[in-house]
């Protein structure tokens, strides 16, 4: 056949389901058939599946005039998703076209809920398309003769690659893929993405700087102008004085009307601990909701969230309250409604939380933003600019990731081993290594062989063996074994199983939540109040309990900071309301905000563009200095230490830390002379580095990244299904490493990673510098206020949170509204 009447058919079968191509399927149809690789950018729910599948049929059937009734078994397709949730969807899809058409395709799912039944049978004979995740990819790389596996493999696609690329998931792909390029002969090599800001270097990170695949390359942008509405929940009296958590639970009445008229709504939190309360608190308010009103997120157990999923599908549910676990991929046709509980802390998320309404081609996109607390109205207001400059974030990819190294290392080891010199110019080619010296490499070899120069001592680290032809092999079956169980880059804290004393599992908690507690304790979780019998074999064992006072249990990493393009846009939305004139038209949101702005003026300012606001008071607590350079929380917690620490060397002074994604506070027993602050120039980026590592204690933080690092280079195992090592013991042992490396061997590459992580990562290094470099150009303005403002309010509440239970805090802030508000 050729192309042409290729292209037919694909149009017929298009035409007989109702639909028709749009363009950039048709793009992306003649690219794959050209032999090109590509980048696709295309939105959830805009058909980007078929996209792709459809070609690499229509390419099998090109080769195979008797695809009919003659039929090749073995692997010719792999797609690649970074969620189990989403291959289900795409299995659907790509088998009904594969049917349809009459070819014998096979589609098969192998992802870590596949049965060991499922394995085995594919182990014998694989499927057509296998939909897969990176830890899969690697688990088959760590099998006998995967070559034969791969042969004849033509085609590798990666969905939802921007969520990949950041991540150490997408260097693992990058150097799947280096190995897939050389044992299969004829593969080509696709990505899809939604929109980000650095959409030409995720092709070149996806397919190699300087490599023929990059070369013989697309990129295609499927251009659907899809309209996105988005409004903001404005309560009908703003409080001068706003806090964190009071505003979003005291608008819940304006919710349920949302609820009620829409076929289905998302609500999206935050954080898993917030999904908790407002189910808990929806539940409490409406009983009326009982079995319309359903929760999803990541750490409840997996048959509760696929009846979730299945019931929104078919319109059983009225809402879903979720996290970022309903943020990708799985294709809810009839959800009519998005409500954002809290800034989204970024524009991406913003825009694929929006996406998931109006999911169709075509429909529009309702997304409502309800603020936790009224400054977050400013957030609104510039996400609404946000969405009409389509101004999104870049996707920062890792580089020289030397613990996914030694982990592909020897996952190539298990397997049939391999010869350094064929496997050093693959690794070469990917954009994490594509700076990677000789020496460095002659030491991951060292470290691979050897366990590098302080562990010779020992044999555990010495898992690779050099065989006579020069062969780097493991022969250790337990090691072997050990690896496999451990293949993947997400390292989270050890979870413990939660189930009912009768049997019945619930799903997942955090160690670091439940060794807080103690048998007798209630905690709400999975939207129940559940009693703490006793923890055994890494079992939560739990009771219901009637009580209502309960603890929610919070994740680690369940704080989300400002992305750079989100700080700027605020940055910007700020200025404006300093700068507008009487009379001026201004948003919704900024309006609403009038009374806020009204008293921060009578205290203190709104700062302008050219402004760098710095504001000093003092309470029973003790001496406020409050800063906002509008950051993020992780700049600020740096910028805090930082500050502290040099203000330390002028004089003998010790602070608390607070602070939010606005600024930061600095709270002493004494008054802080902030005109030396100002005249010693303490905001200078200079000796930024060695001011960092000795204001934060770098080497405590890098300790704790080092876990992480220990773990995916195989250093610490974590031990077997059902019997994990303790987090504490994780920690300790890797710690013992950590100690010895820093003592003995400074230039350990993976103890200087955890260094380098630590920095450019967790504390954004570069964000602080330019923050530095901003704050060098601004005028400072420093006011000495009588009280706080409204500005300064929800940082110190923030504080007082840590401190208080959730009932004193209100009384305690009630307190502080009455002396403030006279």
């Amino acid at each position: 056949m050729n192309q042409k009447e290729l292209l037919d058919l694909a149009e017929d079968w298009f035409a007989n389901q109702g639909w028709k191509p749009f363009k950039f399927q048709r793009d992306t149809w003649k690219a794959y058939l050209q032999k090109k690789n590509g980048l696709l950018n295309a939105p959830t729910g805009s058909g980007k599946t078929y996209a792709l599948w459809v070609p690499i049929v229509l390419d099998h059937i090109k080769k195979n005039s008797d695809f009919g009734t003659k039929h090749k078994k073995g692997l010719k397709a792999i797609w690649i998703t970074p969620l189990r949730a989403l291959s289900v969807e795409i299995e659907q899809a790509a088998s009904r076209f594969a049917e349809e058409l009459g070819t014998q395709f096979t589609v098969g799912i192998r992802t870590g809920d596949t049965s060991q039944q499922e394995r085995a049978a594919q182990k014998k004979a694989m499927p057509d398309l296998l939909i897969t995740t990176p830890e899969s990819l690697h688990l088959l790389l760590s099998s006998r003769n995967y070559q034969k596996t791969f042969k004849d493999l033509q085609a590798v696609v990666i969905d939802e690659w921007h969520e990949l690329l950041g991540t150490k998931r997408g260097v693992q792909i990058e150097l799947g893929l280096s190995r897939l390029k050389t044992v299969s002969r004829d593969l080509r090599i696709w990505g899809i993405s939604a929109t980000i800001g650095n959409l030409q270097q995720a092709r070149e990170v996806l397919l190699g700087p300087e490599s023929q695949a990059l070369e013989n390359s697309v990129m295609i942008k499927a251009d659907l102008k899809k309209k996105i509405d988005v409004r903001s929940i404005i309560p009908e009296k703003m409080e001068k004085f706003p806090w964190r958590g009071h505003l979003g639970l005291h608008l819940i009445d304006e919710v349920v009307p949302i609820i009620k008229e829409s076929r289905t709504t998302l609500l999206f939190t935050n954080t898993r601990s917030q999904c908790e309360i407002w189910f808990q608190k929806l539940m409490h308010k409406y009983p009326e909701f009982a079995g319309e009103v359903a929760m999803h997120h990541g750490s409840i157990n997996k048959e509760t969230r696929l009846w979730v999923e299945q019931a929104i599908r078919n319109e059983s549910l009225k809402a879903v309250v979720c996290t970022s676990s309903l943020d990708l991929g799985v294709d809810f046709a009839p959800v009519e409604t998005i409500i954002q509980i809290g800034g989204p802390k970024g524009v991406a998320r913003f825009l694929q939380r929006a996406g998931r309404s109006g999911h169709q081609p075509g429909k529009v996109s309702l997304i409502y933003f309800l603020p936790t607390h009224a400054i977050e109205l400013i957030e609104a207001s510039a996400l609404q600019k946000a969405v009409e400059k389509k101004a999104v974030e870049d996707r920062i990819p890792y580089l020289m990731s030397y613990d996914v190294l030694v982990q592909y290392l020897n996952t190539l080891a298990v397997s049939d081993g391999f010869y350094p010199k064929e496997i050093f110019p693959e690794v070469a080619s990917t954009y994490c290594f594509q700076g990677i010296t000789e020496k460095e490499w002659r030491w991951i070899l060292n470290f691979i062989t050897k366990g590098s120069q302080s562990l010779q001592a020992y044999d555990e680290y010495k898992k690779v063996e050099i065989e006579e032809d020069g062969r780097f092999k493991i022969n250790n079956r337990g090691v072997a074994m050990r690896h496999r169980l451990q293949i993947g880059t997400i390292v989270s804290d050890a979870v413990l199983s939660v189930k009912y004393m009768k049997g019945g599992y619930i799903g997942t908690i955090e160690e670091w939540f439940i060794s807080k507690l103690k048998p007798g304790d209630v905690f709400t979780f999975a939207g129940r109040n559940l009693e703490l019998v006793h923890i055994k074999n890494m079992q939560v064992l739990v009771r219901k309990s009637s009580r209502k006072t309960s603890k929610v249990p919070s994740w680690v990493g369940g704080r989300m900071t400002f992305s750079a393009q989100m700080s700027e846009l605020l940055r910007e939305e700020m200025y404006t309301a300093a700068t507008l004139k009487k009379g001026k038209k201004r948003s919704r949101e900024l309006s609403a905000l009038g009374p806020i702005f009204k008293r921060q003026k009578k205290e203190s300012i709104i700062p302008k563009n050219n402004e760098f606001l710095i504001e000093t008071f003092k309470t029973r607590e003790g001496y406020h200095a409050i800063f906002y350079p509008f950051e993020g929380r992780f700049v600020h917690e740096a910028l805090g230490s930082l500050l502290a620490y040099r203000i330390s060397l002028l004089s003998p002074i010790s602070f608390s830390i607070a602070f939010n994604d606005y600024g930061f506070e600095l709270l002493s027993d004494q008054p802080i002379d902030m005109q030396q602050v100002i005249d010693n120039d303490l905001f200078s980026a200079e000796y930024l580095m060695d001011d960092l590592y000795k204001s934060l204690n770098a080497t405590e933080m890098a300790r704790r990244k080092f876990r992480d690092v220990a773990v995916i280079a195989g250093l610490v195992f974590t031990g077997y299904p059902n019997k994990l090592v303790k987090s504490k013991h994780l920690q300790s042992n890797s710690q013992l490493l950590f100690s010895v490396f820093r003592d003995y061997e400074e230039d350990n590459l993976l103890y200087r990673q955890a260094f380098r992580e630590t920095f450019e990562h967790q504390l954004e290094e570069g964000r602080l510098r330019q923050a530095l470099e901003r704050i060098a150009t601004q005028k400072i303005v420093w006011k000495e206020c009588e009280k706080p403002t409204p500005f300064s309010f929800p940082i110190i509440t923030d504080r007082l949170r840590e401190k208080l239970t959730s009932e004193k805090l209100e009384d305690r802030i009630r307190k502080m509204l009455r002396q403030l508000e006279n």
